[in-house]
């Protein structure tokens, strides 16, 4: 069995977290419910509100599928940073709206995916040869 823990392993288990927050439980609610269902502090417009969800869900596709398909491994970096962004603008969001505790929330989510683009980089950089080794079969 391998061991879980390396870099490689521990930004994988934060990739899927991430991309499983930002394309489930934020950026799908705001594609298929009602802007007037949401709760949102500040009332926005139907579109823009489609827009973050998208950017959302897409940027949870972009942490995933680089590694489970052949695409630019660059394309993690770059969709982490993205979410990193959009999260700030989220925490700027839940400021002007009162609510410091969910800007906190925001800005760690903003750290977490941050952390996962510095990783891609500098710690476990997803290359070709790992991606191979990666699709690799285990077993006899």
């Amino acid at each position: 069995m391998r061991n879980v823990f390396t870099p490689n392993g521990l930004l994988w288990i934060l990739q899927v977290f991430l991309a499983l927050f930002f394309g489930l439980a934020s950026g799908a609610p705001k594609l298929l419910v009602p802007t007037d269902a949401l709760p949102l502090p500040i009332p926005l417009p139907q579109a823009f509100v489609w827009f973050i969800g998208t950017c959302e869900v897409l940027g949870a596709l972009g942490l995933l599928l680089p590694g489970l398909t052949r695409v630019q491994p660059r394309l993690t970096t770059i969709a982490a940073l993205c979410l990193a962004a959009l999260t700030v603008c989220a925490a700027i969001y839940q400021l002007l709206a009162q609510q410091p505790a969910n800007a906190v929330f925001a800005l760690a989510i903003g750290a977490l995916a941050a952390f996962v683009a510095y990783g891609r980089t500098r710690l476990a950089p997803l290359s070709a040869s790992a991606l191979t080794v990666a699709a690799t079969p285990i077993g006899p």
